[in-house]
């Protein structure tokens, strides 16, 4: 065999073992795209498209929501209490930036529009992760003291806002008390802690005005704990 035969010859098994090579690298990559197991057959890109961390849409694709826990008529009314309570406290937080004269309650009110916003935000993702039905407005009565807010302004407005407002948040900080107490559901707990910490912060900048009464506070305790019959 002569020296450029020799040449050709090498040549020709060059490429041949390429030509193999490439094709089992093709034939892995399928293979782990779609072996039992793999990531990729199981997750693919797109159904994680828009997914933030502590999300309504992550927690329900990584969460079975039967697992989290049963949900008791407690905890579905702790949910609608939520949602009422910022379908009038955050319209009670507006009023206080035009009708308020202390800056201490215009202080309290942002406090309110900040934290209720949040919460009902949460409030409506967790309630369509668990099947509850919240409602879309708030209660005749919390209706009647936004209607109350409205008509006042000034130092009437100052007191009667810190008042309503402490009174409103001290029935339900015990009721959120009971609720992360006893609930066995994840969800519902969790949103109870962040519940809690949004309630404590609103009661504590209401009395940061100094116009909250002790009759307040009073009527607050007779109605969370009253006295036994």
């Amino acid at each position: 065999m002569t020296g450029r035969a020799k040449a050709r010859t090498a040549l020709v098994v060059v490429a041949t073992l390429a030509v193999v090579g490439i094709g089992s690298v093709m034939v892995l990559n399928a293979s782990a795209q779609t072996a039992p197991g793999s990531t990729q057959a199981q997750v693919p890109a797109h159904d994680m498209a828009g997914m933030q961390p502590g999300s309504a849409a992550q927690l329900a694709a990584t969460n079975d929501v039967a697992g989290a826990g049963p949900v008791t008529e407690l905890d579905k009314t702790f949910l609608v209490k939520v949602r009422q309570a910022g379908l009038w406290e955050i319209p009670a937080g507006d009023l206080a930036q035009t009708h308020a004269s202390s800056e201490q309650v215009k202080r309290a009110g942002l406090h309110l529009l900040d934290g209720h916003s949040h919460l009902d935000q949460l409030v409506r993702e967790d309630a369509k992760i668990l099947g509850v039905t919240l409602p879309d407005q708030a209660t005749a009565e919390q209706q009647g003291w936004v209607r109350q807010l409205t008509d006042a302004q000034g130092l009437e407005f100052d007191k009667l806002f810190a008042n309503l407002l402490r009174a409103s948040h001290g029935k339900i900080f015990a009721t959120i008390a009971e609720v992360r107490a006893g609930t066995q559901n994840d969800v519902i707990r969790r949103h109870a802690t962040q519940a809690n910490q949004t309630v404590l912060d609103h009661m504590t900048v209401l009395e940061d005005t100094g116009l909250v009464d002790a009759k307040t506070i009073a009527d607050v305790a007779a109605a969370v704990n009253p006295p036994a019959k």
